[in-house]
């Protein structure tokens, strides 16, 4: 099949303004809830979504990465400080993401501002990792170049050995950020075309509600 045939027909119910919550994060963890069903494939994850960062020239990059939780407003997620992303959130920290679920036929964006999460729970979340992640946190240097998977083997047994029998302390370039939203669109796919896109933008005070155009 060519990639101009490949199409979808969408068929679920609608999004109403009437049905939505007035707080954009309660309808979200309602639909991140709806999206986690048992009989789900083993290789989705209802919390991986795409994170795109910026840096100061507007060079636009963007990846997936897991969302690890909601706390006060915020979405957490963890990664290396010193990873291509971790330099543009440094220079810029105006990020926006995006979850897709299609088995429900929906997508939900979201845009906000990230800074960096208390060490304290970075640590507390490092630690509750397997170990095998604990140590490839230490291992990579992430975004850099190598001369081959070799020298990450190699790395990664020498650390191994190293820590065999003892904590594996959290690495100072290793943690989380939070995303404060400042907008949020509810993306519900429906026949024609017509989708359902619901839109929450923050006024300083208070979320404004908002129907958009497909």
């Amino acid at each position: 099949m060519s990639i101009h045939e490949m199409r979808k027909n969408y068929s679920m119910s609608g999004l109403a303004k009437r049905d939505v919550d007035a707080d954009p994060m309660v309808q979200f963890q309602r639909w991140f809830e709806e999206a986690q069903q048992p009989d789900l494939p083993d290789w989705m994850e209802v919390n991986a979504m795409t994170l795109a960062t910026a840096d100061t020239e507007g060079k636009v990059t963007s990846r997936i990465v897991l969302l690890k939780g909601i706390e006060s407003g915020r979405l957490c997620f963890y990664t290396n400080y010193e990873s291509e992303k971790g330099q543009q959130i440094a220079e810029n920290p105006q990020v926006s993401l995006c979850f897709l679920w299609g088995h429900l036929q929906r997508q939900v964006r979201i845009e906000g501002s990230a800074k960096k999460s208390d060490r304290s729970k970075s640590v507390d979340y490092f630690h509750s990792r397997p170990r095998g992640s604990q140590l490839g946190a230490h291992v990579s240097r992430q975004s850099s170049v190598i001369d081959s998977r070799r020298t990450l083997k190699e790395r990664y047994t020498a650390f191994e050995s190293n820590y065999s029998q003892q904590e594996i302390p959290c690495p100072d370039h290793w943690g989380g950020y939070e995303v404060q939203p400042t907008r949020f669109e509810f993306w519900q796919g429906r026949p024609g075309r017509l989708h359902d896109r619901i839109c929450y933008r923050w006024g300083g005070e208070q979320w404004q509600l908002l129907r958009l155009s497909p």
